[in-house]
Formats: C-alpha cells, structure tokens, sequence
C-alpha cells in the first residue's frame, strides 16, 4: 500500500515538473514543417489524477512525410503513449531522406 503511494507521488511530482504545457500543444524543433496533425487523446487516467505536462518524442520521418517509428524522450508515464499514438498519425513535409525530427506535444489537466 505504502510503496503504491510513493508511486503516486512520484507521477504527480513529475507531471507537475513538466507542467508548463497549453492545451495539447505541439512544437517541433526541425527544418521539416507538420502538415498533418492528429491531436492526442487526453488519457482518462491522467484527467482523473490532474496530471499535465509535455512529453518529448524522437520521430523518424520517412522521404514521403509519414512517421516510420518514435521514440519517447521524455514526459509523464502517464501521457507519453497518448502523446506516441498521436505524432505517429502525422504527415510531414516531403524531404529527399530520411529524417529524424523532434516534437513536443503538451497535455493541460482541465480538458
């Protein structure tokens, strides 16, 4: 019981450091532009305790724009495969390569 608390007081402490976030909001930090954004899905889990944050994700972008894999950097345990699930779904603008490209997308705990 005691070791599930702790838990919990991890997560929130956590999510509460990465708390700078706006309502789902998405930055990239590469040359390639998003064309097509899927908004995550805000896990009911985390609306349910408040926790909100960004989550870092490492996309590998395909020639044609889609997403071949991600990678999480970081962000709660909470939000991160909500926040996977979503970058995944995205389309960027075409390249001549292969590249690698990360995003942001944040979570606000009132939606």
């Amino acid at each position: 019981m005691r070791s599930g608390v702790l838990y919990l007081a991890f997560i929130l402490a956590l999510s509460f450091h990465l708390a700078h976030a706006q309502n789902t909001t998405v930055s990239s930090s590469s040359e390639r532009k998003v064309s097509s954004r899927v908004a995550p899905v805000y896990p009911e889990l985390a609306r349910k305790m408040h926790i909100h944050g960004v989550v870092k994700v490492e996309a590998t972008v395909r020639p044609n724009g889609s997403v071949k894999s991600s990678r999480v950097l970081g962000g709660s345990p909470v939000l991160v495969e909500a926040a996977q699930d979503a970058v995944s779904k995205w389309k960027f603008e075409q390249a001549q390569s292969e590249t690698t490209e990360i995003v942001q997308v944040g979570f606000e705990g009132s939606q």
